[in-house]
């Protein structure tokens, strides 16, 4: 008979269609989400009335206590997500996914907790993607710096004779370097939840590093929203989508269905536990995504503005080798981007 799950987050925008999966398959759900309003401008009409649901955050020892109340795995999706406003936002990300993710281990580990632990995390703990350079070969660049960036220089050169380098797919092995505030608090919660793994015996804990997820029931135009949300946010107002930078940064986008799905994977304990990348492993540019969208809008939408602008924590390139979420999980994505797109551009954002 299936078990009981815990959605933290399950109001939101992956973690609603994470708890939508796991009714469909038969398991008990019940959702720990407070309705951050960063997230949500009200409550969402789409939540599925079959799962249970608290109303809380993680810092609620009362809400949290009966959250876990008789639960047989944890999906730990609840957290602040994007790049934010600016550092003056760093203490809030460090109290929301930080100290909520240790509030929630030491609860679990209080219990006794002996089941799945599943962990959304985040391409963003890798820094910048892959890279190769034909003289050197494979290298990590450093940080761009923003001088280079304000005279429209992008790409990081190679470290060590500064030639041009060529993006590779990022396997779950490479080097951790996070280059912003929300990429830091992601590795420490990969950090924390693999050393309760490791001293909470019985506990099978995964990290899945989503890509660039899109899909219904993103949240609108916000300093925390994606950036195909913000795309899409901006069409929905008459505007033309602002792409940074050239336009040329390579990403992997991701289906939410999909990474729900890989979701449900990960929670099957005849699966191995592990960190896995996320993604259709695929890279697209976003300017290609963005003509896409626009493409989608319709007759009259307005082209793609590129705008040479940027932001300090961004990195260039990142996209995925999906060949271990392929081989252990038995996860590929489903859903391609043109037909994402198609979708992604009549669905209802919140």
């Amino acid at each position: 008979m299936p078990g009981r799950v815990l959605v933290t987050g399950g109001a939101g925008f992956i973690g609603s269609h994470v708890v939508d999966l796991l009714l469909e398959a038969g398991h008990g759900v019940r959702v720990l989400d407070c309705f951050h309003p960063a997230a949500h401008r009200e409550r969402p009409r789409y939540l599925n009335p079959a799962a249970e649901r608290i109303v809380g955050d993680l810092g609620d020892a009362e809400a949290l206590a009966a959250a876990l109340d008789g639960v047989d795995a944890v999906s730990h999706q609840a957290a602040m997500v994007g790049l934010g406003k600016d550092f003056s936002d760093a203490r809030d990300y460090v109290r929301d996914n930080d100290l909520g993710t240790a509030r929630l281990l030491s609860a679990l580990a209080e219990r006794g907790f002996r089941g799945d632990l599943v962990l959304a995390s985040s391409m963003v703990v890798y820094g910048e993607g892959g890279y190769e350079c034909d003289r050197c070969g494979p290298v990590r660049p450093a940080p761009r710096e923003r001088a280079d960036l304000e005279a429209g220089r992008f790409e990081p050169p190679c470290p060590r004779c500064g030639e041009p380098l060529r993006p590779r797919p990022i396997p779950e092995d490479a080097p951790l370097e996070p280059r912003s505030v929300y990429a830091a608090t992601k590795l420490q919660q990969e950090h924390l939840c693999r050393l309760f793994g490791r001293e909470q015996e019985g506990a099978r804990v995964t990290a899945l590093r989503y890509h660039n997820v899109y899909g219904p029931r993103m949240p609108r135009d916000t300093p925390y929203a994606g950036v195909a949300s913000i795309f899409r946010s901006a069409l929905a107002a008459g505007r033309a989508p602002a792409v940074f930078e050239d336009g040329r940064q390579r990403r992997d986008f991701v289906h939410v269905a999909d990474v729900a799905r890989a979701n449900l994977l990960a929670l099957d304990p005849e699966r191995p536990p592990g960190v896995y990348n996320v993604a259709s492993g695929t890279p697209r540019t976003i300017g290609e995504m963005a003509g896409l969208l626009v493409a989608e809008a319709g007759p009259g939408a307005p082209a793609p503005e590129v705008t040479g602008r940027f932001r300090l924590g961004d990195v260039r390139h990142v996209f995925a080798d999906a060949g271990r979420a392929r081989a252990e999980l038995g996860f590929a994505a489903a859903v391609g981007l043109e037909q994402g797109m198609r979708e992604f551009a009549g669905a209802e954002l919140r």
